[in-house]
């Protein structure tokens, strides 16, 4: 079964038919989810897909949420070849020249307004934080409050509430809820939370991140395409949650094209109509060979 707000499976195989003549000049794709399976690796099908589009003179980028923290696990994924976004567009990293192109941070104080703006229509939750003093330490343990429940077998200071946030700005906070599922805890911190004070958003893993304001994948993605030269236009997406959509909606206005995974959750879905094979079904390798090189097989 799949998991609430998405449509397909991880398994789930597209028909792609015909993908027309259009051709990218560069590819972004978000990574969990995505382009990598749900073992969290990139598999020799898609790795060897990636590898063809740079041979074809068409680079790649990671886009992910991933934080710095996770910067060796996405070097990894990506051959460290090109430009890797990271924590939702707050850190951008050529991972050729070790060069960070973007860090942004939060400050503290701002962090704790909104979210206690959040905790006032959603109830107590509970806290995570990834510290924006120590984003370029990638072993640095994330701050958690006890009782959060993070998902990854990573190093992790737990702390009392009161001492999660640290004295400086942060790179980005996670939210989670007892009570309310990821897109009504979303829901009801977006009619909160004023843009101009911070970016709210979700990327399945069953709580909500609350980022610098102006920082999304979008605007991340953004300075990688100034690097390369290419538009938003020129680019091919590939995304699977709500975290996707700001860049998603990006290329599609721009004349460029968005592709969801069989597994994405319904927002983005209804935000393109392409749809390829689900992550653990290697879809955006297949999606990949289709437009590259006419691969028929499905």
């Amino acid at each position: 079964m799949a998991p609430v707000g998405v449509l397909g499976g991880a398994d789930t195989v597209v028909e792609l038919g015909d993908v027309g003549t259009w051709r990218p000049k560069l590819v972004a794709t978000d990574l969990d989810g995505t382009l990598l399976d749900s073992a969290g690796e990139v598999s020799p099908r898609t790795r060897a897909a990636l590898a063809a589009c740079w041979d074809a003179g068409i680079p790649v980028v990671g886009v992910t949420g991933r934080g710095p923290r996770l910067l060796d696990s996405v070097r990894t994924a990506l051959d460290g070849r090109g430009i890797a976004v990271l924590a939702q567009g707050g850190f951008v990293v050529d991972l050729e020249r070790d060069e960070v192109l973007r860090t942004v941070g939060l400050p503290r104080a701002r962090a704790m307004a909104v979210i206690e703006r959040i905790e006032e229509v959603a109830g107590e939750l509970v806290v995570a934080v990834e510290d924006a003093a120590e984003q370029g330490e990638v072993h640095s343990p994330l701050r958690v409050q006890h009782g959060f429940d993070w998902p990854y077998p990573e190093p992790a200071h737990l702390l009392p509430r009161h001492q999660v946030l640290p004295a400086g700005a942060v790179l980005k906070v996670f939210l989670r809820s007892s009570s309310l599922g990821q897109d009504e805890l979303l829901a009801r911190a977006r009619s909160v939370v004023d843009p101009v004070d911070a970016e709210v958003t979700h990327a399945g893993l069953g709580f909500i991140e609350v980022l610098p304001p102006g920082i999304t994948k979008a605007t991340g993605l953004a300075i990688a395409l100034e690097r390369y030269g290419v538009g938003f236009g020129d680019v091919l997406v590939f995304g699977d949650m709500p975290n996707d959509l700001p860049m998603i909606e990006a290329v599609r206005a721009a004349g460029g094209r968005a592709v969801a995974v069989a597994n994405a959750h319904l927002a983005v879905r209804s935000a393109t109509p392409v749809v390829t094979s689900g992550h653990d079904a290697d879809g955006v390798a297949r999606y990949l060979e289709a437009l590259l090189v006419g691969d028929p097989r499905v």
